[in-house]
């Protein structure tokens, strides 16, 4: 399309791309030639390289998260059968089951069938974990809390992957397991997180048999409207029962006319 010279009417385009732009992170309407402007060529390789950091990068639980935070909800960490971060993520299936000590140290260290159970894994971004795991994290407690819910004690799992909720399910028995988890980072962002949730996972449990709130960051789901979306969906676990694909969108709860949000 040929450029329009008309000042007012590139103005109000001006306006208008400004007003996308906003409300996504994505690249869009970027100014390029030829090929993309050195400014732009730049910011894709800096996005590039936080985006390989994230993936690398070893979760510090001492380090990373404030000291009053980790103390406040007695945050404690165990590992999976991966033993390092090239292991892991050469090996997925590895980083969907507990150490033997891991599972030793939770059978201790937490009661058995709550009725909330908050577990923090690093999955593919530890940057995640740091930015989004403080905001979102006591708000799920507290407002769980205030729903009448008993919230089982939480920890971190590193070298973790989505498959470790059904161990843990089959360990302590929750009625609705919430993994945070950190996302693959795009070049959107790097420290975007997802909430998988399944109402009382066990072993055999698949993708099938999970819901998934993700996009958790600053330019997307913000961490009080995630807590309300995560908690809403796991009363609708537990009042049906379900999750995964059998939760349909359609289903109510008892004198509830607001639709599921999945």
């Amino acid at each position: 399309m040929a450029k329009d010279h008309n000042p007012l009417t590139a103005e109000i385009w001006r306006q208008t791309v400004q007003k996308i732009r906003a409300r996504t992170p994505a690249r869009i309407f970027v100014d390029r030639g030829p090929a993309y402007t050195t400014q732009m060529e730049l910011e894709l390789r800096q996005a590039h390289a936080a985006a390989v950091d994230a993936v690398w990068a070893e979760f510090d639980l001492e380090g990373d998260f404030p000291a009053s935070f980790t103390a406040e909800w007695d945050l404690f960490e165990v590992w999976t059968r991966t033993s390092s971060k090239s292991e892991f993520l050469l090996r997925p299936d590895l980083g969907r089951h507990l150490s033997d000590s891991a599972k030793d140290h939770i059978r201790t260290r937490c009661p058995s069938a709550p009725d909330l159970q908050i577990v923090i894994g690093d999955g593919l971004s530890c940057a995640a974990l740091i930015r989004q795991v403080p905001l979102l994290f006591p708000l799920l407690q507290q407002q769980g809390r205030r729903r009448g819910w008993k919230i089982g004690q939480s920890f971190v799992v590193h070298y973790c992957r989505v498959g470790i909720m059904n161990e843990i399910g089959g360990l302590l028995a929750p009625r609705v397991l919430i993994l945070l988890i950190g996302e693959r980072p795009g070049l959107a962002t790097a420290e975007s997180l997802s909430a998988y949730m399944a109402y009382q996972p066990h072993p055999g449990h698949t993708d099938a048999d999970r819901n998934l709130i993700s996009n958790i960051h600053a330019k997307g789901v913000h961490a009080e409207h995630a807590a309300n979306l995560v908690l809403d969906l796991a009363a609708r676990m537990m009042a049906f029962q379900l999750s995964g694909t059998t939760l349909k969108a359609s289903e109510q709860m008892p004198n509830d006319d607001q639709p599921l949000i999945t």
